[in-house]
């Protein structure tokens, strides 16, 4: 490569071995951009030059002066990363990414592996994006679907939204749209921001390549986060229907990043709706019936939550192991011993729905025992009653909480 030494000479003079020994810890993570080489930062260009391997992709490896020393991932990464970072234990590692390593990015992934780790970020793709679009930061969602479901996007659509989706297929999501009512959405690609070859196009007629941001200006229905219509569900008659819905996720009282059991879920309506609220929202739904499990994954898919856990199985018995809920909603199950004191016992937010005798009963004596609040919530709608109209009650559901 020409002209490689005398960037290498020139990085060499500019700053001391034992200064960059002292500055920089033993795993660097790299943002690398389109621009390659020449978009480094003089600190990110040390991190390459001194390190005593450098990891990436192939065609991040590419950017770098032929004198680096290279090793590119393995194919597939996760199960062989803690393995080749371990050979390089006590040396100097630095690790490419694309633009923010922190946005979908590989850093991402060490931190949570428990490395100490030392980012230096490029430009990332969506702060690109957003600036050869001219959208601001606060109007604009960044939704990513790397390596996770295209069906993350529906969570985010609303009229007149502006969202960049990171990763996935085209086809996904042009198919994505068309079946929610959006498909009289602006689609745009844009390829390879920041490089020579950079490009933007329509997204309902150009077929981009691999390194695509995908741009949404929405037209379509409107679909509150939460109160969603009965019908927005696919169920068999066990659905936590809207008002009583609305009641309990207003005690259950989500917070961004909590985690909530939706215990005999039925349609998984509570915990859909619960994650709903906010990205960082976890639920796991735990129900006995397969096929309701099987329902409650197609209902999460397609309300755009397809992270939602189901768990098939009989409470307590299977509520062993699951991870600490920050709240709990039991919509069944009251009348089965230990389910209610199983979980009493996580210490979580409660709330808890019964119809029958016997479950309001074992509502009334965890209300006498624990305190909290006791209510019974009765709707009733209108309807034709002959050439008039009257009042069709549901069914009265006592429903208890506490804090």
């Amino acid at each position: 490569m020409v002209g490689v030494r005398p960037i290498i000479a020139q990085e060499t003079r500019r700053l001391a071995w034992a200064d960059v020994r002292e500055k920089s810890r033993s795993l660097t993570v790299v943002g690398i951009g389109a621009d390659g080489w020449s978009g480094l930062s003089a600190r990110a260009r040390e991190a390459v030059l001194y390190a005593d391997v450098v990891l990436g992709a192939a065609r991040q490896l590419a950017y770098l002066p032929a004198e680096v020393r290279t090793r590119p991932w393995p194919s597939p990464l996760l199960p062989a990363l803690d393995g080749v970072l371990g050979e390089y234990d006590g040396r100097r590692i630095c690790v490419l990414a694309s633009g923010d390593p922190l946005l979908s990015g590989i850093a991402t992934t060490l931190r949570e592996r428990g490395h100490e780790i030392e980012v230096l970020p490029a430009l990332s793709s969506a702060t690109l994006a957003r600036a050869r679009l001219g959208w601001s930061f606060e109007e604009t969602e960044v939704v990513t679907v790397v390596g996770r479901a295209v069906h993350r996007v529906t969570r985010a659509l609303a009229p007149h939204r502006k969202v960049l989706v990171l990763g996935g297929s085209v086809t996904e999501l042009r198919d994505l749209l068309t079946v929610r009512g959006y498909a009289q959405s602006t689609l745009t690609t844009l390829e390879n921001l920041g490089a020579e070859d950079e490009r933007i196009a329509d997204g309902w007629t150009h077929e981009p390549g691999p390194l695509t941001v995908f741009a949404l200006i929405c037209r379509g229905p409107r679909l509150p986060l939460t109160g969603l219509p009965d019908d927005a569900y696919e169920h068999d008659g066990q659905l936590t229907k809207r008002d009583l819905r609305v009641s309990a996720l207003a005690r259950l009282a989500p917070a961004p990043g909590e985690l909530l059991w939706d215990v005999g879920a039925g349609a998984g309506s509570v915990g859909i709706e619960w994650s709903r609220v906010h990205p960082l929202n976890r639920a796991v739904a735990i129900e006995r019936a397969s096929s309701r499990a099987e329902r409650i994954a197609r209902n999460a898919d397609a309300l755009g939550v397809p992270e939602l856990q189901v768990v098939t199985g009989a409470a307590p018995e299977v509520l062993a192991g699951l991870p600490q809920p920050d709240a709990v909603f039991l919509g069944g199950g009251l009348s089965v011993p230990g389910v209610l004191d199983a979980c009493l016992s996580t210490g979580a937010r409660i709330v808890a729905h019964g119809v029958t005798m016997e479950a309001e009963q074992a509502l009334a004596a965890a209300y006498a025992q624990h305190g909290g609040e006791l209510q019974r919530i009765s709707v009733e709608h209108a309807n034709p009653l002959g050439g008039f109209t009257g009042w069709t009650p549901s069914r009265t559901v006592t429903q208890w909480s506490r804090e």
